[in-house]
């Protein structure tokens, strides 16, 4: 990078992610509940079948709540 520092090597990089970000979305396909948890194997079947629903909903809101106050103090340029 050094060598070719007349390059804008962020926008390179931008450019990139950008591209690639793209090729994600076009060949996602959507699966159905049965099938992801089929992915996500047994363990994680038993440890959801184990979990307080309550204190999912809990995690959860303070998830939200912690995502909102972040996205909300990012200032706009």
């Amino acid at each position: 990078m050094k060598k070719y520092s007349e390059i804008k090597w962020s926008e390179v990089v931008g450019k990139e992610i950008i591209d690639y970000l793209k090729k994600l979305e076009e060949s996602r396909t959507e699966i159905s509940t049965k099938e992801l948890l089929e992915e996500l194997g047994n363990d994680f079947k038993k440890s959801l079948d184990e979990l307080d629903f309550e204190k999912a909903v809990e995690g959860y809101k303070k998830m939200r709540d912690a995502e909102w106050k972040r996205i909300s103090t990012i200032r706009a340029n």
